[in-house]
């Protein structure tokens, strides 16, 4: 199967009717209760060290462990995105929408009854490990599905704006996290946070998968895979075959665009709450404050870059985010090495510009025709972030610890040049991009 492409300046943007709107919300609802469930395990890092490791580890290496587990999560995603693609693409995305959650939800509802190390020793991490893979299957096949479906419903020159409304519902997960973490860590002591407290961030996370699975049973097939199905124009071999063979510069563009996705999101948004404490010595509280104020610009951030997309383009949007996640992140680290007198301040900043994630998806969902989309994106994707998810928060925790403070930064820096480079060739005209 061939598929054409060609290059297009960005379409002058058509309403969003009711109908859209409602595809919008539902789809950016069950995205936040699902990721919800997805990050909430990064809040509570210090006490999952405490409580399923030995207690005569040192505490460094017991948060590395845990981050461990909570980057296995990233290791199983290309496995379960891969399978759900493919389905994807032969017999329709809703199904698999609404799959994912429910597979999310389950082994986060597990977590929260798991048994500790002092109750059944070495098999707690085990199980912890098994529940975190679980998840990260689920969350596999949940991401490149949802950009892709509402991408498909969008209207001509909105799909950008589309795009980044479910990322910004997506990131409100993280901000929804941010605030349960907040809830629990000022409403119970320390020692009750430790003994139970903790959770409840699991098991509300539980409940609100089962309401994104009931939610996305209201959500209709995309007119983009309803019009391939009728035409008879779906993918006639194994669509991750054809994505290998035949879109090669596909899967190098979503490669790296996905490793400045990753750096942001990982780094500046879930781990630097926790190493805001350890290495910087601010105090609990106000590291959550800080990280909830990011939490809500990041969520704005990505409304913003849509808008931006739609207006300028892929290229430009990628630019200019990317040229300010560098720079807000290391103000933003080298304010903390000198005290953090302007935390809230740098950190809201860095959140902000972080919202380029909101413009990463638009690249992906134009790098693959719309026959094979959903699975060259989650291939692409997945792979991506398996490796650089999983690498990054123990490296990035190793390297703060034992290189210097400002470590985390200088990856995020290093990454946003690199999204600059790629903004750079796709301005240059070097790339092709597929529609609707």
């Amino acid at each position: 199967m061939s598929h054409d492409a060609s290059v297009v300046a960005p379409a002058v943007p058509g309403q969003l009717n009711r109908q859209d709107t409602r595809t919008l919300a539902l789809s950016a609802l069950g995205g936040a209760l699902e990721f919800y469930d997805f990050v909430v395990f990064v809040f509570f890092t210090k006490v999952l060290g405490h409580l399923f490791f030995p207690k005569d580890m040192p505490e460094w290496l017991s948060v590395v462990q845990v981050y461990g587990i909570f980057a296995a999560g990233y290791l199983a995603r290309p496995l379960g995105g891969i399978i759900m693609a493919h389905f994807g693409d032969r017999s329709g995305r809703k199904k698999m929408f609404t799959l994912s959650v429910f597979l999310m939800a389950l082994p986060t509802l597990c977590i929260g009854l798991l048994p500790t190390y002092a109750q059944i020793g070495a098999l707690a991490p085990v199980l912890l490990l098994l529940m975190r893979v679980m998840q990260g299957a689920a969350i596999g096949g949940e991401m490149p599905g949802a950009w892709v479906f509402v991408a498909e419903h969008a209207p001509a020159g909105r799909a950008g704006f589309a795009v980044a409304c479910l990322t910004s519902g997506i990131t409100a997960g993280i901000l929804m996290g941010s605030l349960v973490a907040l809830g629990i860590s000022s409403h119970f002591a320390p020692e009750e946070v430790t003994a139970w407290a903790w959770r409840l961030a699991f098991l509300l996370g539980g409940v609100f998968g089962f309401v994104a699975v009931w939610v996305r049973r209201w959500l209709s097939e995309t007119p983009v895979f309803a019009a391939l199905r009728a035409e008879r124009q779906l993918s006639e071999t194994m669509p991750l075959k054809e994505v290998l063979s035949g879109h090669l510069h596909g899967i190098l563009l979503t490669v790296l665009v996905t490793w400045v996705l990753t750096a942001a999101v990982v780094v500046l948004i879930l781990m630097t709450p926790t190493i805001v404490q350890t290495s910087f010595h601010l105090d609990p509280v106000t590291a959550s404050h800080g990280n909830l104020l990011a939490s809500l610009m990041l969520t704005l951030g990505c409304l913003a870059s849509g808008v931006v997309v739609d207006r300028l383009g892929r290229a430009r949007g990628l630019l200019l985010g990317c040229i300010g996640l560098c720079g807000s992140a290391l103000a933003l680290y080298a304010d903390l090495r000198t005290g953090g007198q302007h935390f809230y301040a740098l950190y809201a900043l860095a959140g902000l510009f972080t919202g380029v994630i909101g413009i990463i998806p638009s690249v992906m969902v134009a790098a693959f025709p719309p026959a094979i989309r959903y699975s060259g994106i989650s291939f692409s994707y997945n792979v991506a972030y398996a490796v650089f998810g999983a690498i990054t928060p123990p490296s990035i925790a190793y390297a703060a610890a034992h290189f210097g403070s400002m470590a985390p930064a200088y990856y995020v820096a290093a990454t946003a040049v690199l999204g600059v480079l790629v903004a750079i060739y796709l301005l240059a005209g070097r790339r092709r991009y597929y529609e609707r």
